[in-house]
């Protein structure tokens, strides 16, 4: 297994700046009242454009992703989701239209079915995936990593496609612990669905 540096100690692409307003602080309320044709991202009132259409191997890798744990979920309680879903992180003791976070996650997995409504999930997922694409990087390994840390999200994976290899945080005591890098020949236990293990092979097959 490589030893490949954490995330912290990583350096990273500048994600492109906020878009818009940038004295306004944005929340889901206004995400819905938004004009625009582009896809975006409210990251604490902030709003980021979104990538532009991923290229094949990001969505090789997202869908063989998609097809693995949904196989392992069938008959289970828990659902997974793929982007484009939005996800509203909460603000507590404040309505839903108050949040400033809303993301749309490549992989996530929901395991309380009372917060997946038909226009998007309100609340925490269980278990989150991105896979980095483009400027990405920073959005991925900082900013998103602050705020599912931030909203009680368990695991957390961040694909990094062009180098092959797949970083695991597990939540302890309100804090992500590294669990480790994941490369070549791999098995990556999921720790919130016992009884899972993807294989890097499988992350990666016709990729």
């Amino acid at each position: 297994m490589k030893d490949y540096k954490t995330v912290e100690e990583s350096k990273i692409d500048e994600v492109d700046e906020p878009v818009i307003d940038y004295n306004k602080v944005y929340t889901y309320g206004d995400y819905l009242k938004l004009e625009i044709e582009e896809m975006v991202e409210i990251i604490r009132g902030k709003i980021f454009r979104m990538s532009p259409a991923p290229k094949i191997k990001h969505q090789g890798i997202n869908g063989n992703l998609h097809s693995i744990i949904h196989t392992f979920l069938k008959g289970k309680i828990c659902r997974v989701y793929h982007a484009p879903t939005d996800v509203v992180l909460p603000i507590e003791n404040k309505k839903r239209t108050k949040s400033t976070t809303v993301v749309q996650p490549d992989i996530c997995v929901i395991c309380d079915p009372k917060i997946i409504e038909e226009n998007a999930v309100f609340g925490t997922p269980d278990f989150v995936i991105e896979s980095v694409a483009g400027k990405d990087v920073k959005r991925d390994t900082q900013y998103k990593y602050s705020i599912y840390e931030e909203a009680g999200v368990g695991e957390y994976w961040i694909v990094f496609g062009e180098m092959r290899f797949v970083e695991v945080y597990i939540l302890e005591n309100g804090k992500y612990q590294r669990l480790n890098a994941f490369s070549e020949d791999d098995i990556i236990p999921v720790k919130t669905l016992p009884g899972l293990s993807i294989s890097m092979d499988d992350i990666f097959e016709g990729v």
